[in-house]
């Protein structure tokens, strides 16, 4: 819901416009499927129906609801709400593939004749959602899992970056990487762990009801969390809690390989995350001008005044 300057445009809106887009290449309406949490659901689609979707068909959209787990603190007790009962949150991105399969979302996708999914997340304003070159790259490699990647643009960055663990292609969450690791060179000088993860993942539906029947393992967030406590609330001032999370990218080691497809970050990343600084709407909007070609804010073509698409040059076949 986020309205991303210089010239007002909703993050939603620019999801739309991409699909829109794609539409109207391929001559057909793209299924769009929103998860969303307890705490946001109501918010999210209120927005979205009173922004009329922003002209993309409603019949074309499902919204389901992400799981949870109970909040503890570092006694390891229960956080309580004001009633008085265990407060939950929503456990993690991983945890799309069983929301998915409890909400009945592969069910539909397979009455759609869906065979590919792209799964992504909404704050990343260059997000393709339809990517011909990694899907092709994909098939041809007869793998059921694809990721796209960019190169971390210093060793402290916060992404998760690929690896090698036990022989099977993973990612190690920023959070969990050693600084040692995450500074490794090699002989040309370039990160050991360089290929960052952005949540640009396509799943083949069979992959999809695979993993839907695995339990992925929970990592622990530490976070600041108010609770209330004998009727009070205590709003801390550090972190107090530890909140469960899966990771989707935890799925990659079900299978024996994946396709990595690597990109530029000028063309494939512009994350909102920061009101200001890096990785803001500010840094997030320039990418995406420069990308398209923009002086001012035009979603309708990439050139100024040609309507041509620019090619998709910079893309790297990882091994």
């Amino acid at each position: 819901m986020i309205n991303v300057k210089p010239k007002p445009k909703y993050m939603f809106e620019i999801i739309v416009d991409t699909l829109k887009r794609e539409n109207q290449k391929y001559n057909t309406t793209i299924p769009w499927y929103i998860m969303v949490s307890r705490e946001n659901e109501k918010d999210t689609i209120d927005f979205l129906r009173e922004k009329d979707y922003f002209g993309y068909p409603q019949d074309s959209i499902t919204f389901f609801r992400q799981s949870e787990m109970p909040l503890l603190d570092f006694n390891k007790n229960f956080l309580l709400d004001k009633e008085g009962k265990t407060q939950f949150a929503s456990d993690g991105n991983g945890s799309i593939y069983s929301s998915m399969k409890k909400n009945g979302i592969l069910e539909d996708m397979k009455k759609r004749n869906v065979e590919w999914v792209y799964i992504c997340s909404v704050d990343n304003i260059l997000l393709k959602i339809v990517e011909p070159l990694l899907l092709g790259l994909t098939i041809e490699n007869k793998t059921e899992i694809a990721s796209k990647t960019i190169i971390k643009k210093s060793p402290d960055e916060r992404v998760g970056v690929f690896c090698k663990r036990n022989g099977k292609i993973s990612v190690i969450e920023y959070s969990e990487l050693p600084k040692e690791m995450s500074e490794m060179t090699n002989e040309e000088g370039e990160l050991v762990f360089g290929d960052a993860h952005i949540m640009c993942n396509l799943f083949s539906l069979n992959a999809l009801e695979k993993i839907a029947k695995v339990s992925l393992p929970y990592h622990v967030a530490i976070k600041k969390i108010k609770y209330f406590e004998k009727g009070k609330e205590i709003i801390p001032e550090e972190p107090n809690a530890y909140k469960f999370e899966q990771f989707i990218f935890d799925s990659f080691a079900l299978f024996d390989n994946i396709t990595l497809l690597r990109g530029k970050r000028e063309e494939d990343f512009a994350p909102v995350k920061n009101k200001e600084g890096q990785d803001s709407p500010e840094t997030a909007i320039k990418l995406y001008n420069e990308y398209w070609g923009l002086s001012n804010w035009n979603f309708k073509t990439r050139g100024k005044d040609t309507g041509t698409e620019k090619k998709d040059t910079g893309t790297e076949k990882m091994s």
